[in-house]
């Protein structure tokens, strides 16, 4: 994989880290599991996510790539993730920043507001956790826009735009 992901996969790794402590910690009261795609809508990434999951897609087996490739055309323009396969995501190793937190309790800042979510099949017989026990989603999509901008400043991307969808990012036009 590009040296120039690198940042970007500390990144995963820490998040990965996170949210598995979070699980842990918050044990049956989460009920995410594979197989759950309650959370799985399209939506954007960044250059750095788009990178990582052409690579993977890269080291799949030539038939495999093209049977994804194929499945994100016919999917592109649903509402829910076009690399979702009954209830599967096909690229999980590689899954975006955004799906590795879903379904977690996160905190957020929105119109100047702190606010908090949760998927509503989880923590339903809680009134309250730790803190220890949230995903900040500000610090995080701060860490990732940095990431992302490091990634641009070393790399000839193709990329143009601030986010892409996950079609435009693993499909050839």
């Amino acid at each position: 994989m590009s040296h120039f992901l690198d940042n970007y996969i500390q990144l995963t790794a820490r998040v990965d880290a996170l949210c598995s402590a979070i699980a842990a910690t918050l044990g049956e009261q989460i009920t995410c599991s594979a197989g759950c795609s309650s959370c799985c809508s399209s939506f954007t990434i960044f250059p750095v996510e788009a990178a990582a999951m052409r690579e993977k897609l890269k080291s799949l087996p030539a038939r495999q790539a093209e049977e994804i490739r194929r499945h994100i055309s016919e999917h592109a323009d649903d509402e829910r993730c076009p690399l979702l396969s009954h209830h599967h995501c096909l690229l999980y190793e590689a899954r975006p920043i955004i799906c590795r937190t879903h379904g977690l309790p996160i905190i957020y800042t929105a119109n100047g507001e702190h606010k908090s979510d949760c998927c509503p099949l989880n923590l339903t017989e809680t009134e309250s956790i730790s803190g220890s026990s949230v995903v900040d989603l500000d610090k995080l999509n701060t860490l990732l826009v940095a990431v992302n901008s490091i990634y641009l400043s070393q790399t000839e991307t193709i990329e143009t735009e601030l986010r892409l969808t996950i079609a435009e990012a693993l499909v050839k036009k």
